[in-house]
């Protein structure tokens, strides 16, 4: 005798993926991107033609996107975002609930990236930008007046080579994860490198370097370099993180969405941040002491740069990391007593820690980088953790992150201008 199927009230009923699609106002791409995430089980029925899913946890997902949509926070009203990424806790951060400065000690940035996106990890992997996009690309960089800053020419070059991409407005997981593996290296392709005997081959970091110093490569210095671009791949809902949700809520495809997000790093108080860092370090190389430095920095009512982070009351494990290995690195060691020096002057007016900005500043000096290079690393490390929000913002509901405005100013009616 055959079962029969439970009743739609049954606690056992199963709901096929265009019910479960529907239930939760998604597409059925969606629904599998839900699976692939751990946010949904399923199960094929003998001889059934496709995935059937449990209908209580439907229901609780569905539950759940609900209240996160009704603004609902539990944090005094602030925008909360659930995520399954990054967590910031205890002077430590993690990425999928494991230790980031572990992995990146033990893993290429190009291995993280497809770890944090897929959940997979793939040994020696490397990314490789397609000729045709690389070609659009320059060509828009190369149009630039010699003055953009590292962060225009790479908005620019994402821009680009959507243009040379028919398939961009395809927001299938698929997809999305074939533009990432491409777009992060035609990024780097598409800076015009300071060393040109380079060739475009190689781990990510090697590329990078080329565009980033005109000394040769040594294995310590591309250690550093890896390393932090591992390290900074992403670090919860930083503003710019946002922008890329907003955009991708709202359905952009990734290439726009990175580019949103390009657009907020470039504030000073967000990836520009080691440059400042990188100039602070010079002067006191120069001066030969950090007192007078810091006190030309208080004197005119700034903040000292690469100090301080508002999510790590202790030190910034970013930063700790950086400068373990920087230590290996012979030509590093001015710089990095210019940096403490920097630290325990300041320490005497308020206790900061570094902060990865300072770290990164120290790399750059010490690599005769120009002092741009540090925004260029924290844009090319941060795009891959932008891609990751994106894939999980195009598994929620759309146009979901719509703050509503709380209007302050003059009640209407209001007279005509004249």
């Amino acid at each position: 005798m055959r079962d029969q199927e439970p009743s739609p009230g049954h606690p056992d009923r199963r709901l096929s993926t265009k019910e479960t699609a529907e239930l939760l106002g998604v597409k059925p791409d969606t629904v599998y991107a839900y699976v692939s995430r751990g946010q949904l089980s399923s199960r094929r029925e003998p001889g059934g033609r496709g995935s059937t899913f449990d209908a209580k946890e439907v229901e609780a997902l569905a539950r759940r996107n609900r209240r996160e949509s009704s603004g609902s926070s539990g944090s005094g009203g602030e925008l909360s975002v659930r995520t399954r990424i990054t967590l910031i806790e205890k002077d430590q951060y993690y990425f999928r609930g494991v230790d980031a400065t572990e992995l990146a000690a033990r893993h290429s940035y190009e291995e993280i990236a497809e770890w944090l996106w897929t959940g997979e990890l793939r040994p020696g992997i490397t990314f490789t930008a397609p000729k045709a996009a690389v070609s659009v690309a320059r060509r828009a960089v190369d149009a630039l007046p010699e003055h953009a800053g590292p962060t225009d020419r790479l908005r620019v070059a994402a821009i680009a080579a959507a243009t040379a991409d028919p398939l961009r407005f395809d927001l299938s997981e698929d997809a999305v994860l074939g533009t990432a593996r491409t777009l992060i290296p035609t990024l780097v392709a598409a800076l015009p490198p300071i060393r040109r005997t380079h060739r475009d081959e190689g781990p990510l970091a090697q590329r990078l370097w080329a565009r980033l110093s005109g000394r040769p490569a040594d294995d310590a210095s591309l250690r550093v370099l890896d390393t932090a671009l591992g390290l900074l791949v992403d670090h919860d809902l930083a503003a710019s993180t946002l922008a890329v949700r907003v955009a991708a809520s709202a359905r952009a495809h990734a290439y726009a969405a990175v580019s949103s997000g390009l657009g907020v790093l470039e504030g000073p108080l967000h990836g520009a941040a080691s440059g400042l860092a990188h100039r602070l370090l010079l002067d006191v190389l120069d001066q030969g002491t950090a007192a007078p430095v810091v006190a030309d920095e208080l004197r005119s009512g700034r903040r000292i740069p690469g100090l301080g982070h508002r999510l790590y009351p202790g030190e910034d494990p970013r930063a700790r990391a950086l400068f373990a290995l920087l230590k290996e690195i012979p030509g590093a060691a001015p710089a990095l007593a210019a940096a403490r020096d920097i630290v325990a002057t300041t320490a005497r007016h308020t206790p900061l820690h570094a902060n990865v900005d300072l770290a990164l500043a120290v790399f750059t000096v010490s690599s005769g980088m120009p002092s741009t290079a540090g925004e260029t690393v924290f844009a090319v490390a941060r795009t891959a953790g932008w891609i990751a929000h994106a894939l999980e913002e195009y598994g929620e509901r759309p146009l979901r992150m719509r703050p509503s405005g709380h209007y302050v100013g003059p009640r209407p009616p209001q007279p005509l201008p004249e």
